[in-house]
């Protein structure tokens, strides 16, 4: 049956007597949605995110041709046919927004429960669309099925664009408060995009409708403006693939989008049959194309920066690199003539050369000490530059724990003695065994911790106690020693790591002590840290290993 007081179109779509934004706002949403659509699935057609976007494209596409056959078509057998797949295409746009969103954000697919409550929403829309509570009838009147909508399908479709809308937000406010400040940008510019076409396009569609059933308005020309969100959404994904380079597009593909999308846009004046149409395009042309030019300058400019800085990163890398290996050949060499002294001073005190006089004896063993004290820093120092290579090799084995530290506190008791300290140790009740290498956590964690405090602790006491922690062994090293400021703290485990006046105290102090024990106990699973009241105030030093 045809609707009898309006002519037939031409090519299906062209008719007379329609609004005059109708074509410029349904035409351009149409292929630029496809064009931005397309190019993104094509560039990226491995990724679920580049998928998501081109269902989004395609139904608001339909929507948007269905939506146009009904302003120009006169055919009300067809018109009511097509008439009930909007609301459906509407739902899937909803949908699909939130499903896209949730992607983006989180690197993922979304989970099977999640998919599962997505099919419930829709599946309402499909079930009940092909009866009344969709579209009961049609106006040949006034050529359209307004008065026919069924009350609760419409304001359904309606309530899932607003689901949508408010739980994208949600998503967006969750992940922007837990993610970086790079990212953060990349979901302003998505979730204004996202946001404003659904508001425009959800907000504008359900407004038509409802105030032609209050008998405000005749027709739907009102909802010819909630199209213009497509485009808006389409150029903040232009923007996110230019700057950010989402979707993993390419620069020379980003600038084309943005060369496509103006050659596009300057198309639609053939479509202009009056001075409305061509201010309106001519309007559109000069933005998108300021704005293109715009963010592809910038773009360039943050390019040549981030090449700047790769490059920058690659020489320093480099730079680095042969810093270590000419720190590593120099302290192999030091060590080497260091060895060779500590063999030959060992030999005059242990009087593998003969009896010798008592003064060169002493130097001797003086020598011996200062000898072994560079050979131990050395040591750090290669050791330091290994693990930051991790080229440190574990030989991990069960063994006593807290022997191991008694052991460690016997042998540094002559060492507090010279200070004037009481170097104090309780064990724990029960045997701590724990798993792995036993010498480099006796001689780098255990002894470096408790030599530490002895060292910054110019009178007083310090005691070491063992103790199980739940499935953990524990050490505290507390000291009565200079303290550590929360401004020290802060550098404590770091390499090279010294505290503000700390040398003062120990002139010797490499800085690479603490920062050794803490990679070893981190490679074993463990957790070392300090803590203090402040300066003057004391030290505790808490090592923990898991049980065997």
């Amino acid at each position: 049956m045809i609707c009898p007081y309006f002519p037939e179109p031409t090519f299906f779509i062209f008719a007379e007597g329609v609004p005059e934004l109708l074509y410029y706002s349904h035409i351009p949403a149409i292929v630029v949605a496809l064009l931005v659509g397309l190019f993104v699935f094509l560039n990226a057609r491995h990724l679920l995110l580049s998928r998501l976007l081109l269902v989004i494209a395609l139904s608001f596409s339909l929507w948007c041709s269905i939506n146009l056959t009904l302003w120009t078509n006169v055919n009300s057998d067809s018109l009511l046919f097509s008439w009930s797949f909007l609301r459906i295409l509407s739902s899937l746009i909803s949908i699909f927004s939130i499903y896209f969103i949730y992607v983006f954000l989180y690197e993922k697919d979304v989970s099977p429960k999640l998919k599962g409550v997505f099919l419930a929403l829709m599946l309402p829309m499909i079930l009940l669309a092909p009866t009344d509570w969709n579209v009961a009838g049609f106006d040949l009147t006034n050529c359209d099925a307004f008065l026919f909508e069924g009350f609760w399908y419409k304001y359904y479709y309606v309530s899932l664009g607003a689901i949508a809308m408010i739980w994208i937000l949600g998503l967006l406010v969750h992940r922007y408060r837990t993610t970086t400040a790079d990212f953060r940008k990349q979901i302003v510019y998505m979730g204004l995009g996202i946001e404003l076409f659904l508001f425009l396009f959800f907000t504008l569609v359900f407004l038509a409708s409802y105030l032609i059933d209050i008998g405000l308005f005749k027709d739907s020309r009102i909802e010819l403006y909630g199209l213009f969100g497509m485009p808006i959404f389409m150029a903040f994904i232009a923007a996110l693939i230019v700057r950010f380079k989402t979707f993993n597009v390419g620069m020379l593909a980003a600038q084309a989008l943005v060369i496509a999308l103006v050659i596009l846009i300057a198309s639609m004046f053939t479509f202009a049959d009056n001075i409305y149409n061509v201010v309106l395009i001519g309007v559109t042309l000069v933005l998108t194309g300021a704005i293109g030019l715009v963010l592809i300058r910038s773009v360039k400019k943050e390019v040549k920066q981030r090449e700047l800085i790769e490059k920058q990163a690659r020489e320093l890398e480099i730079a680095n690199a042969q810093q270590e290996n000419l720190l590593h050949f120099m302290s192999h060499e030091v060590k080497g003539y260091l060895t060779k002294s500590e063999a030959g001073f060992a030999a005059i005190v242990e009087g593998d050369y003969g009896d010798v006089s008592q003064d060169l004896k002493g130097m001797a063993q003086m020598a011996l000490t200062e000898v072994r004290k560079g050979v131990s820093t050395i040591m750090d120092i290669l050791d330091a530059s290994n693990m930051k290579k991790g080229t440190v090799a574990y030989k991990k084995e069960n063994f006593d724990f807290g022997k191991t530290v008694e052991e460690s506190v016997n042998d540094l008791q002559e060492s507090a003695a010279a200070r004037g300290l009481s170097l104090q140790f309780h064990p724990a009740a029960e045997v701590l065994t724990i798993n792995g290498d036993k010498d480099k956590i006796a001689r780098h964690v255990i002894r470096n911790v408790i030599d530490n405090s002895i060292k910054y602790t110019e009178h007083g006491s310090v005691t070491i106690t063992l103790s199980k922690q739940g499935d953990l062994a524990q050490m505290l090293v507390e000291d009565t020693g200079i303290g550590i400021t929360p401004e020290d703290m802060k550098h404590l485990f770091t390499e090279g790591g010294h505290g503000k006046d700390s040398i003062k105290i120990n002139v010797h102090s490499t800085g690479y002590g603490l920062f050794i024990a803490k990679q070893i106990v981190d490679a074993h699973g463990g957790k070392i840290w300090a803590e203090s009241e402040g300066a003057g105030k004391g030290t505790r030093f808490i090592v923990q290993f898991p049980l065997s």
